[in-house]
Order: structure tokens, then C-alpha cells, then sequence
């Protein structure tokens, strides 16, 4: 079954839920980085939360989410988009996939030590004009607590974030999450019952693992709450990076240090850091690019 975000909102506009499951994200994710089971929970929870945003994206907006930490996971990045109406688009890495790190004294993913003390950056690009930066330090580094801390600080959002990765030496077994996000205009008691719901409510990963659809987990974290469906998405892993690009990158290193890379080697080759491709350049190729530097062939 392929990844599916679902938003919801409650019949008296007192707030509103967008809730998913990213297992085939995630896991996919952990196949190409070959991720540690550490790396695998921190970044698994940011693209979740990444793909959970990326419900209110529209037309050709781009949103990113950067963890900067002084963990040893020095740090990771999330990036969501619309790949058509109906589907979200995200891709993710850790800085150091491989860390791995022991559980914590509850026997969890010591995520908020792989992360360590630092900021959450959150970039929303349109398709014109400047793009939005909102920048908020970690509450946590457990990711969930900081993206609420964004939407609060940022966006003035009093929001509930449930997030998770269920994953072993066998590879992801789950995936998921959800925002509970207070709507303009609601009492401030909204709030402290979503979190009473979320509190006590079985972990999302464990939901899932069960057996849970995006609808179940809406329905979980509204409680008793009448709801109007909003929207489905289907989620999936989508990559932007292209040949073009990389030359484009390339031609960004200039002229000096391209012929340096023709003397030293007869071909480059240019990994992209969200999916891993690679992409081989040749002596020749590189040569064409200089000669499009020095305007001896068009651009």
C-alpha cells in the first residue's frame, strides 16, 4: 500500500488534523543512505513531519526543513513539494547516516542526543518572490517537540505533534504522524485536550504496526470531536536533482578549478546527497563546460 496523508478538520473550526503513515518514505530513505537505526528515527520523524506540512503547500511552493545540531548526526535536512495535486513529493538525508548511538533510559532512539542542542530552519520557496525563512532553536531534538516549538514560535500555531519511527535490525516497521493544529478564533482549552488525547493515546508507530490508516490516527487524536473530511495525498519518495543540475553546479566551481579536474582525472563523478545517484562527468564534458565559460560555445 503506497504512503497516505489524510487532513481533517473538526466540525466546530476549533482546530484541525492532518495525520499519515510514511513507512514505504522511510524505508526507502534507509535503503539509499543506508541509515544507522538512530539516523533512521531522527530523519525518518523530520521527513514525516516535513510530508505532514507539505498538506498546505500549493501550486509550485517548496517547503524545507533543516535541523542544525551539535550532535553527533551534525545535522538534518527534509524537503517536501507537490508532485501533482493529489501527491507530496519529500526527500531527506542525515549528515552522518551511519551514527549510532545507545537507547535512552526508556529504552527509545535517543534522538534528541543523536541531535544535540542547535536550531530548526524552515524554508517555504513559491513560485514567486522571496522565499519564507523562519528559524526557532530545538526544544528537544526529538524533532516532534521542535517542529510544534516552529509552529508556535514562527507561525503562532498552537500546535500537537506525534511523530515516530518503529524500526530494528530488520529494517522500518512503521511510520508516521500527526499535527493537531488549534484554529484562529478557539478556546485555549482546545489545546490542553488535544494534548490530554495525544498523551494518552498509544504511541503513532504502534497504531500503525497494528493495522492503523491515516483515518484512525485523525480519529484518535480528535477524540470525541465531530470532523469534516479536507483532503487525501498520496506520499512518496521524489528527487529533483538532474544532469542539468549538476552541470549547473559544476559551472559554479569556475574556470581555474574545472581545468584543475581535467588535469587530475579523466572523469568526475557527482553524487547527489538526497538520493544517492550518481552522475559521472567526463574529461570531455568538462572541457565543454569551460568552453561555455569562456563563451567559446552557447549556454
Amino acid at each position: 500500500m503506497p504512503d497516505r496523508i489524510v487532513s481533517a478538520s473538526a466540525a466546530d473550526g476549533s482546530f484541525s488534523i492532518v495525520a499519515g503513515i510514511t513507512t514505504v518514505l522511510v524505508r526507502e530513505t534507509y535503503a539509499r543512505h543506508q541509515l544507522s537505526l538512530t539516523a533512521s528515527a531522527a530523519l525518518g520523524r523530520l521527513l514525516t513531519g516535513a510530508a505532514l506540512l507539505g498538506a498546505s503547500l500549493k501550486g509550485r511552493e517548496r517547503m524545507t526543513l533543516q535541523v542544525a545540531g551539535d550532535g553527533p548526526l551534525r545535522g538534518l535536512v527534509a524537503d517536501v513539494a507537490l508532485q501533482a495535486p493529489d501527491v507530496i513529493g519529500a526527500r531527506g538525508y542525515a549528515r552522518r547516516p551511519d551514527i549510532e548511538i545507545p537507547l535512552n533510559d526508556r529504552n527509545k532512539f535517543d534522538v534528541g542526543a543523536a541531535v544535540g542542542k542547535g536550531f530548526l530552519h524552515v524554508t517555504r520557496s513559491f513560485e514567486v518572490g522571496q522565499p519564507y525563512v523562519g528559524i526557532v532553536p530545538l526544544r528537544s531534538g526529538e524533532i516532534g517537540e521542535d517542529i510544534a516549538g516552529y509552529l508556535a514560535h514562527s507561525q503562532q500555531i498552537p500546535s500537537v505533534v506525534a511523530l515516530g519511527v518503529l524500526a530494528n535490525r530488520d529494517g522500518i516497521k512503521a511510520s508516521g504522524g500527526a499535527i493537531a493544529q488549534v484554529l484562529p478564533g478557539a478556546d485555549e482549552a482546545v489545546l490542553e485536550k488535544l494534548e490530554r488525547v495525544a498523551g494518552a493515546m498509544p504511541p503513532v508507530t504502534r497504531q500503525i504496526d497494528e493495522g492503523a490508516a491515516p483515518e484512525d490516527l485523525v480519529r484518535a487524536l480528535a477524540g470525541d470531536v465531530p470532523l469534516r473530511a479536507v483532503h487525501e495525498y498520496e506520499v512518496q519518495f521524489a528527487c529533483r536533482c538532474t544532469r542539468e543540475r549538476v552541470e549547473v553546479a559544476l559551472l559554479g566551481l569556475g574556470r581555474d578549478e574545472l581545468r584543475k579536474i581535467v588535469i587530475e582525472q579523466p572523469r568526475t563523478e557527482a553524487v547527489c546527497e538526497f538520493c544517492k545517484k550518481r552522475y559521472v562527468v567526463t574529461s570531455d564534458e568538462l572541457q565543454h563546460l569551460i568552453d561555455r565559460l569562456e563563451g567559446r560555445v552557447p549556454g
